[in-house]
């Protein structure tokens, strides 16, 4: 019989009740805006209607465009884990993306999924730790990034306004500092020490104003993680760099084709408007609001995407935003179903830490 006092017991049962609560307030978030707000942005007839009108052309375009940025993704994993071959960034990213659009706090459970993947077919815990943080910071520089360039493309397209441009500086801002602080880190170990040590403190003092416990240990933390990754970084900056752009751009591009599928011509709305609402949006969609950002993501572009728009290019708007939701969050979810079957069945993978060492060859060298 289960002791109610255990420990285990009582975290087990906080961890339903929380799993419960973000599951009701997922599903309240969704309802409230698919069926409250975005009915008034663009009546639903009409959005189905053109739909509907897509050619099977442009409707065989788009599933090109969407399994190409699925495919991007892929050469990302590759560069950052050394040993990893493409078919297997294929298995293990299609299968942790499906759980993470699926379930409640999904992020979580798909980082499981992909350690389960990882270490089944050889790679050290440490590699896949570092895998995970590397293509974390370089994904974080892009969505950083594409706001500031965004907004600065904004200012040359439209008249520059002082607030346009005291986004732009402020983005810039944050993004040299984000770089500055990254490249000393790299630079040397003492540099490393100094900065991480430094962002502690600010971390701490943060924490102070919410009556948390301060940080410690940052500084040896930012020499362990230069340790660990400046060798992979000197071998694979720049296909990592190239990679993470790439990737970010494709899903822009698939949104791009799929207004300009519609009906929606430069006009009514510039390649650079698209972008920047691209751009903010991916940055909203960080908030693990719900699984996949599914509501807030289509909310977010539907009121940055139908500024100043007439009825009729406002649905054709939201049914642009709901075709590429759809080919872009609901088609992975399939995918990677099976792709958690070919895991499962397939074992000539399983290769051990050995064979991912001899595949790596000297990507993690740091001379």
């Amino acid at each position: 019989m289960r002791d109610e006092s255990d420990p285990a017991t009582s975290t087990n049962r906080g961890s339903r009740a929380k799993r419960i609560i973000q599951t009701v307030i997922s599903i309240a978030v969704v309802v409230g805006i698919f069926v409250g707000v975005l009915p008034q942005i663009a009546d639903y007839s009409e959005v189905w209607a053109t739909i509907r009108s897509l050619t099977w052309l442009e409707a065989a375009t788009l599933a090109l465009v969407a399994f190409w940025n699925l495919a991007t993704y892929w050469f990302v994993l590759v560069a950052a884990l050394p040993g990893m071959r493409l078919r297997e960034a294929a298995v293990v990213n299609q299968s942790s993306t499906a759980v993470a659009n699926t379930l409640p706090g999904g992020g979580a459970l798909g980082v499981g999924v992909t350690l389960a993947m990882l270490t089944s077919w050889g790679f050290p815990i440490p590699a896949i730790a570092r895998s995970t943080l590397v293509t974390g910071i370089w994904n974080n520089f892009v969505k950083l990034g594409m706001p500031v360039i965004a907004l600065a493309l904004l200012a040359l397209e439209a008249d520059v306004t002082a607030a346009r441009l005291g986004a732009a500086a402020v983005g810039v801002g944050v993004l040299g500092g984000a770089v500055l602080l990254f490249g000393l880190i790299l630079r040397s170990e003492r540099l490393a020490r100094s900065v991480g040590s430094g962002v502690g403190r600010v971390a701490s003092g943060f924490r102070s104003m919410i009556r948390r416990t301060p940080v410690t240990g940052w500084g040896d933390r930012a020499v362990a993680f230069r340790a660990d990754t400046i060798g992979l970084l000197r071998h694979r900056w720049l296909q990592l760099t190239v990679a993470t752009i790439v990737s970010h751009l494709s899903l822009y591009v698939v949104l791009l084709i799929t207004i300009r599928h519609v009906g929606v011509s430069q006009q009514e709305l510039s390649w650079i408007q698209i972008l920047a609402a691209f751009a903010f949006v991916r940055l909203i969609s960080a908030l693990p609001v719900t699984p996949g950002g599914v509501g807030v993501v289509e909310l977010g572009y539907a009121a940055a995407l139908t500024i100043g728009l007439d009825s009729i290019a406002k649905a054709q708007v939201v049914a642009a935003i709901l075709v590429f939701r759809v080919i872009t969050y609901a088609l992975p979810i399939p995918l990677g179903a099976a792709a958690y079957l070919i895991w499962q069945r397939n074992h000539s993978w399983r290769i051990g830490e050995a064979g991912r060492l001899k595949l790596a060859g000297d990507a993690y060298a740091s001379d």
